[in-house]
């Protein structure tokens, strides 16, 4: 990713950085976001790779359990991982 598309990646987050600032850290701040829409396993993995070192992955996933984000990976979670959590909550 070029410098041009950081700036205008920050630009596109700028709303969500506003409201969530520990997502200005995510570690997949630099990847594409439909990364995280996986459609196979291997996609899904891959997404979950990225998760796996992300220092607010802690923050995401409480983001994504209060918001009640039904698609996607989110702080290392799949979505049915993230029913069982809401579940279980």
């Amino acid at each position: 990713m070029t410098a041009t598309d950081k700036d205008l990646m920050l630009d596109l987050l700028s709303p969500l950085t506003d409201e969530k600032p520990w997502a200005t850290y995510a570690a997949c701040l630099d990847t594409n976001g439909m990364t995280f829409f996986p459609q196979t396993k291997a996609e899904t993995q891959a997404a979950l790779s990225v998760c796996a070192g992300c220092p607010v992955r802690d923050e995401c996933l409480d983001h994504a359990l209060a918001t009640n984000e039904r698609f996607g990976v989110w702080g290392g979670t799949t979505e049915k991982e993230r029913r069982l959590l809401a579940r279980g909550a």
